[in-house]
């Protein structure tokens, strides 16, 4: 995974970002309203940094996850957790589940597995790598600092999905069904780049050979 790309190569890339005008929210086929609700996760504060456990320098659990305020209405609710500062042409997503019940209000730590996982039952898409469950937070050492932006929306319905959803398959299926949204931040980042390897990417750029 991404914690075996190089410092130096990661400061390189520092600047190459998807976008957060690329999240799910953001999409216009969503036509995401004013109505709001309340995310947030007992482990960590909304824009405060992801406990190693649960990223890919730890245990590589799911986060708890809690939520209030879901509006009147709401058949349902979907998640979909994405990293717009990945350094690629699209956020990387590290969660999705559907066919959350209206009546539920949290997801408790590690609950985002596979279906049937553990004896789990839970409508789990498909992540970035192509596999059902949690995608642990694994930035480019030297990338700088990453948001993952968990993103929770109350459906007027249930939708029908295939059984392992990516991303496409989700918007499409939440679109013109979202009565409201619920966005919460976390954030991670590995260690940067010394003085040293820093110098060492510019000269790698710039062509120029490095003495030892």
């Amino acid at each position: 995974m991404l914690e075996h790309v190089p410092a130096w190569l990661g400061h390189i890339l520092r600047n190459r970002r998807a976008g957060h005008e690329k999240l799910v929210a953001a999409d216009p086929h969503i036509r995401l309203g004013a109505d709001t609700f309340e995310l947030s996760s007992p482990a960590f504060g909304d824009g405060a940094r992801l406990p190693v456990r649960f990223t890919a320098d730890g245990e590589g659990v799911s986060p708890p996850l809690v939520w209030t305020g879901v509006p009147e209405g709401a058949a349902s609710l979907a998640l979909i957790v994405e990293d717009p500062d990945a350094p690629t042409s699209q956020p990387l997503v590290h969660a999705i589940i559907w066919n959350i019940p209206a009546s539920e209000r949290r997801l408790s730590e590690g609950a985002i597995v596979a279906d049937g996982e553990g004896g789990r039952r839970r409508d789990v898409g498909r992540n970035s790598f192509l596999r059902e469950g949690w995608l642990p937070p694994d930035p480019p050492t030297g990338h700088g600092e990453h948001d993952y932006v968990f993103q929770l929306f109350a459906l007027r319905d249930i939708p029908l999905l295939g059984p392992s959803p990516g991303r496409g398959e989700f918007v499409e299926a939440i679109a013109g069904r979202v009565l409201a949204a619920a966005i919460f931040v976390g954030t991670y980042s590995r260690n940067e780049p010394t003085e040293i390897e820093t110098a060492d990417a510019s000269a790698m750029v710039s062509g120029r050979i490095v003495a030892p």
